[in-house]
């Protein structure tokens, strides 16, 4: 990837479409548009142009031009960006003119990725904007709008303005304390600050992921056979997603089906019936049945209340309530065949499903943010008394905030995130 390239690529969806947005980015963007267009508008005001091949003249398309100057752009270059008809030829014919002018296709990522080299962004906010591309449900879209919006990253720079005012003060205590006196110096001031922060930084630990956010929360489905656990699965998922009969151990293996309870992600599993079996096949099944429930950070169990695993978040599950059974307990009492308590155990769900989500308004790390987290907080933690050692460790906890920021040591994490980005992006 070559940064000095002028890079070109459709940015809207794919065509046929109404209008389709072509976007520039680069050195040459302004000179190949205005060999397009002719001469070019102000920067940050529409104009409608007709373009032209450069080669040949024939007129491509009338469209909105807007060109926007660097620094203060989306990716800290030259932009110009064209919108156009949506229709497939002429959104080939445009490119092609531009390829003809010596711009490139971008690859997927690099406006954001070259945003990110330009410091426009950081790599906590281009994270969010990954997330942002990707969401699906209303808590995936304003967790990752508030990354995307920088909320983690006015938070790093609090914690490094921290880090920094100690290890000003250490390498002010260095530089001015006499040799014969500096094993006396005392550092108990600066030990207990950084302890402050660390615990800070645990509070942060200790916050729900937003892995969870993303892939959804696991809600498991488990009991004994024929209790009617794919059922309740169909119901809840309002499809036919699972195979249902009265046959013994029909469900062998475990079936997952995506779920948004009021815009929160869930992922419901069914899972093969609990009990001892001489089948090999069914075995394998009841393993894995256990393994997820295991795995569960929501279980349904539909069966004996007193069999039920041990388990954080445990809601008993009375099914077919249409032949009589009753809830107890504090089990809810449903019926697949009849919907009857259906819309109460989603209410149950979607309640036991947020409590296990960040809160509102609250920023949440996923693993490789949480994982340099851990490591300043460790630093912080175990800061030695001797001055040097200490300067030295304040100064590897700023390494972690800037690999946490991409400003170091991030290379793979850089590549492997741009791999989620859409051409155009």
């Amino acid at each position: 990837m070559n940064f000095g390239d002028t890079i070109a690529a459709l940015s809207s969806g794919r065509p046929p479409a109404a209008v389709a947005i072509i976007r520039t980015s680069g050195p040459r963007a302004n000179a190949a548009a205005q060999a397009l267009a002719g001469p070019l508008p102000a920067p940050r005001q529409a104009s409608l142009r007709t373009l032209r091949h450069p080669q040949t003249g024939a007129e491509l398309d009338s469209v909105l031009l807007l060109r926007f100057d660097a620094p203060l752009t989306a990716t800290g270059e030259d932009i110009v960006e064209y919108q156009c008809h949506g229709g497939r030829a002429v959104v080939a014919a445009i490119l092609d003119a531009l390829t003809s002018l010596g711009l490139r296709q971008a690859v997927p990522g690099e406006f954001t990725r070259r945003a990110l080299a330009n410091g426009r962004i950081d790599l906590t906010e281009a994270e969010g904007l990954a997330d942002l591309l990707e969401s699906e449900t209303e808590s995936q879209r304003r967790a990752a709008l508030a990354l995307a919006g920088g909320a983690l990253s006015r938070q790093i720079d609090v914690w490094q303005l921290r880090v920094v005012d100690l290890s000003a003060r250490a390498e002010a205590a260095i530089d001015y304390v006499g040799d014969e006196d500096e094993t006396a110096t005392d550092t108990s001031d600066l030990r207990a600050e950084a302890l402050a922060l660390a615990a800070d930084l645990d509070h942060w630990l200790a916050r729900p992921r937003a892995e969870r956010l993303k892939d959804g929360i696991r809600v498991v489905v488990a009991g004994p056979p024929n209790a009617g656990k794919s059922s309740l699965v169909n119901a809840l998922a309002g499809s036919d997603r699972a195979i249902v009969t009265d046959v013994a151990g029909t469900t062998r293996d475990s079936i997952e089906v995506p779920l948004a309870i009021d815009g929160v992600p869930l992922v419901l599993i069914d899972t093969a019936g609990l009990r001892e079996t001489n089948d090999a096949v069914e075995s394998l099944g009841i393993a894995r049945a256990r393994s997820e429930a295991a795995r569960a950070e929501i279980l349904l169990w539909l069966g004996n209340p007193a069999k039920a695993p041990a388990h954080p978040h445990l809601l008993l599950i009375a099914p077919k309530s249409d032949l009589g059974a009753r809830g107890g307990d504090g089990a809810s009492s449903v019926s697949a065949l009849t919907g009857a308590g259906i819309p109460q155990l989603l209410g149950r769900l979607g309640v036991a499903a947020t409590s296990l989500l960040p809160a509102e308004g609250d920023v949440a790390l996923n693993q490789r943010q949480a994982t340099a987290v851990a490591e300043a907080a460790d630093r912080l933690r175990t800061v030695p008394t001797d001055l040097l050692l200490l300067a030295e460790t304040l100064r590897s906890t700023r390494v972690a905030f800037d690999r946490l920021t991409g400003r170091a040591g991030v290379e793979d994490a850089i590549d492997a995130l741009f791999t989620r980005f859409c051409l155009g992006k």
